[in-house]
């Protein structure tokens, strides 16, 4: 853009020049590897990072800055493992027979809770509902689908005597 005063005005010559560059991007390392290697290594990264990204969503948990060389070290080993993981996900949710979109997969687990109940010394977990491909992702990775009610270790009873209160605790 050129400003002149009271105007401005698209310098079209510039941005034909300009649009020559649109797409690309220039990397720089200290590797051994060809120019058409690291340019694939690159494209993988973002992978790597979106993993990340909805593995620390998905346990809530917050950006964490690193400045030792250990603690950088653990965060890409959490990177690669989450990869490595979903990598795994994939590969047997294709073996069923199965392809979905990672948001889809990541929802429906999510939506999967367990309510406990005490009552009368009696413990109680509640499954809710599975929804969407939940059952499907459990049965390709050969693990079965928590029961819909199951009973938890009982409460001990109150040495005065005195009636349990019905408590709820969502998990």
């Amino acid at each position: 853009m050129k400003v002149e005063k009271d105007s401005a005005r698209i310098d079209e010559k510039r941005v034909t020049y300009e649009a020559r560059f649109d797409g690309k991007w220039v990397l720089q390392t200290n590797t051994d590897l060809s120019p058409e290697k690291v340019a694939l290594k690159y494209k993988e990264l973002w992978r790597v990072e979106r993993v990340f990204r909805d593995v620390k969503s998905l346990l809530d948990t917050r950006p964490i800055f690193h400045q030792k060389d250990q603690t950088i070290r653990g965060h890409v080993f959490c990177s690669f493992l989450a990869l490595v993981l979903r990598k795994e996900l994939d590969q047997r949710l294709v073996k069923a027979g199965h392809r979905f979109e990672w948001a889809e997969i990541k929802q429906d687990l999510k939506s999967l809770q367990t309510v406990t109940i005490e009552e009368n010394g009696r413990r109680l977990a509640i499954r809710s509902q599975s929804k969407g491909v939940c059952g499907k992702v459990f049965q390709a990775v050969g693990v079965a689908m928590p029961p819909t009610i199951r009973d938890v270790e009982p409460i001990p009873e109150k040495s005065d005597g005195s009636a349990n209160k019905i408590r709820v605790s969502f998990n």
